[in-house]
């Protein structure tokens, strides 16, 4: 999915990049339960776009990569209601607009034409203390309203002013809610950029959709097969799936420059192939004096990224248990995204790929078991002879700069993922999402 977080690349570790797009057949379920409404659930479609590879759009991401699918979710903004085009991201929190109808964009939400639009005054309290995670903070433009600025480690920015409007999801209209209404981008690419309306913002800040709407729970499950799933807002009884483990939510009070205090951050504790746990001592998976170190499950990053220590020894004992089943490309100037050094090639010919040892990434209370297809991913546009290039999808976070591990949305597929805001805690189980969406009626 389209990202963009709020931190540069020293404040905020996580990390967005793409390598094409695919097509992302979804299904948005939302049950209002425990939110301001209270409605039957209302079923929005997600959708996406395929671009072809060369001509990636360059969305103002914390870094100059982009991920593999971009969701997408249209909803009706203002009075009367315009529709928009938003990309659903955790690893954000204030959801925002492009607002600037001076820029030849496709799509833009009109201030002027929304009765119920109201900007916030830098004076008011959700400008003085809501904005609190904002890298940089928001401060008072000339006709003091609130002015929000988000600037990012490819040069990307964006800014305009805080302001309130109502929001349609499905028939149902939820006022007030805060958003960007953004009159100022850069980006090398805004042609592309243009293509969505803005980004709905889906972390643990106090601005972001989930905190406003006072979701305390949603989840979701993407298929490894077709790329279709699901994405459920508000609480549901799940006794039909397997039980979920919880791993907890990392709380740091103390702000720390390195440390993202609104990402959903977990301990990760070790790290096994097939059976065996690898020797990495337990310091390097926990958060220095800095907050460096913090490990993040991000739905808005497309593969796994370990920092060197550990990535170094998960390398070491994969290349070791595939040797003789996978022939290694040898070529020491090819790095797949910048951080990906151990690829295989792989015949063209042959129906699947030999039998791979598994890795598990053990959280304190629950694992996440990746295998089979999920370890290597193909390359697009790169061959030799009648071999193809598949690369590890674990990378190292040294070589992208990077100061945390990232748990990638690669590796959630075919897992229930539950984000428990009201207890703190994830909750991880391996299903089927394309019979999980079934299980709900969806047709996905």
């Amino acid at each position: 999915m389209k990202v963009c977080t709020f931190c540069n690349s020293i404040q905020n570790p996580s990390l967005k990049f793409q390598s094409f797009l695919l097509i992302f057949s979804a299904t948005i379920l939302i049950c209002f339960t425990e939110s301001k409404l209270q409605t039957p659930p209302l079923i929005l479609p997600l959708r996406t776009q395929q671009i072809p590879s060369g001509s990636l759009p360059k969305s103002p991401n914390k870094l100059p990569f982009h991920h593999n699918v971009t969701l997408t979710v249209t909803v009706a903004v203002g009075t009367p209601p315009q529709n928009v085009s938003m990309v659903i991201d955790t690893g954000s929190e204030l959801s925002w607009l492009h607002c600037n109808k001076t820029r030849d964009y496709n799509n833009t939400f009109d201030p002027t034409q929304s009765t119920s639009y109201s900007p916030v005054p830098c004076s008011s309290a959700t400008c003085t203390n809501r904005t609190r995670d904002l890298t940089i903070p928001a401060s008072c433009d000339s006709n003091k309203l609130c002015h929000a600025m988000l600037s990012y480690a490819d040069a990307s920015s964006s800014e305009g002013n805080l302001a309130a409007d109502t929001f349609y999801i499905g028939s149902s209209g939820i006022p007030g809610l805060v958003f960007g209404c953004m009159d100022s981008t850069f980006s090398s690419n805004s042609d592309e950029d243009s293509k969505t309306t803005g980004l709905m913002g889906m972390n643990r800040g106090s601005l972001s959709f989930v905190s406003q709407m006072g979701f305390s729970k949603f989840s979701y499950c993407i298929s490894g097969s077709d790329f279709s799933g699901l994405l459920l807002l508000g609480d549901s009884n799940f006794s039909w799936i397997t039980p979920l483990n919880y791993t907890p939510l990392i709380q740091i009070s103390t702000p720390l420059p390195y440390f993202d205090r609104v990402a959903y951050t977990v301990q990760l504790e070790g790290i096994k192939v097939s059976d065996k746990l690898l020797p990495i001592p337990k310091s390097v998976f926990i958060p220095d004096h800095t907050g460096a170190g913090q490990t993040m499950v991000d739905s808005g990053t497309q593969f796994t990224f370990l920092l060197g220590p550990a990535y170094t020894a998960l390398r070491t004992e994969f290349l070791n248990q595939t040797s003789g089943i996978l022939k290694v490309s040898d070529d020491p100037n090819f790095v797949f995204q910048g951080a990906m050094d151990l690829c295989y090639w792989v015949p063209q010919g042959q129906p699947k790929l030999p039998p791979l040892p598994s890795v598990s990434i053990m959280f304190r209370g629950a694992e996440m078991k990746v295998s089979d297809t999920r370890l290597l991913y193909r390359v697009p546009d790169q061959a030799k002879g009648n071999d193809s290039l598949h690369c590890f999808t674990f990378g190292n976070s040294d070589l992208l700069g990077v100061e945390a591990y990232v748990i990638g949305h690669h590796h959630q597929q075919n897992v229930w993922m539950e984000f428990d805001l009201r207890n703190s805690r994830i909750g991880l189980a391996e299903v089927q999402c394309d019979l999980a969406g079934q299980r709900f009626g969806l047709t996905v």
